[in-house]
């Protein structure tokens, strides 16, 4: 497995947070990051395709003076990205990140990633990307196209960067909880910080079960943890416990479902992501 970082940046209120909990995660794994501005199609630029009552000379005059106004503002989008990783590196290189790569990408984004996933350790990503100001309630899309297609760990970030020592870990004994009590037992990310696992709902003895096999994987390599029960529903018991007990960071399995069943009611992740303040590093 490769020791690379890849960080999203889009110059959102989200992007300082982004390279400040990347270089944690590269300090803890000795890791390099790559990070990444991707322009979108509408910042590269389209000419449109027009209709109506036009005469030809009309409509050529119009069309390039479009494709002018295209051109100016691809090279403009060009030179906001370039400024938005130069400020990226800053941020990494001055928290102590010895090798970072800026990538400047066109296209589609999740095309990007996918390209640069083979090589990758972990992908870092805003909570909520460009309209955080006024999409708040709600996840940005990019993100959820990225965890649902990733096959590396996506840590998301929360606005604002605080080093983390606690760790709360969603347990609801599926499989892809299962596999990321598995994936942290090997991460050096998690020595010396203190995991707790906490299960809510009702409790049968088959998942008590899985509950105790995850503790003794996770101390098995040292790790100080512990686990909790807490009747009700997953999305309030852990905005509660994430609020009123000083967690710096929410580990769980992504999207253990089937895709038509989220795409027709949503999902747990989803809403626990949506629901906590803190970042949330889930694993596939």
């Amino acid at each position: 497995m490769t020791d690379r970082i890849l960080a999203l940046v889009d110059g959102s209120a989200y992007s300082e947070s982004v390279c400040h909990h990347t270089a944690w995660i590269a300090a803890r794994l000795n890791a390099s990051v790559d990070v990444m501005h991707v322009l979108g199609r509408r910042e590269i630029g389209t000419t449109q395709n027009l209709s109506g009552a036009l005469t030809l000379g009309a409509r050529s005059a119009l069309l390039e003076e479009l494709a002018s106004a295209d051109e100016s503002r691809a090279r403009l989008a060009q030179i906001k990205g370039r400024a938005i990783l130069e400020d990226a590196q800053a941020i990494l290189r001055t928290d102590g990140v010895g090798q970072v790569t800026p990538h400047l990408r066109k296209g589609d984004i999740l095309e990007a990633v996918q390209q640069a996933e083979p090589d990758l350790r972990a992908i870092v990503i805003g909570k909520r990307g460009e309209g955080a100001e006024f999409a708040s309630a709600h996840l940005g899309s990019n993100l959820e196209r990225i965890v649902r297609a990733s096959k590396v760990p996506v840590f998301v970030a929360s606005r604002a960067f605080a080093p983390v020592t606690k760790v709360l870990v969603a347990f609801d004994g599926s499989a892809s909880a299962v596999r990321a009590v598995q994936r942290m037992a090997k991460s050096p990310v998690f020595h010396g910080l203190q995991v707790t696992l906490l299960f809510a709902g009702t409790v049968t003895p088959a998942l008590r079960g899985r509950l105790d096999d995850a503790v003794l994987t996770l101390a098995a390599t040292g790790l100080q943890v512990d686990t909790r029960i807490q009747p009700g529903e997953p999305e309030e018991v852990l905005q509660a416990v994430v609020a009123a007990e000083g967690y710096g960071l929410l580990v769980m399995g992504a999207y253990g479902h089937s895709r038509i069943r989220h795409l027709i009611i949503g999902s747990t992740t989803t809403a626990m992501v949506q629901a906590v303040r803190i970042p949330v590093l889930m694993y596939r």
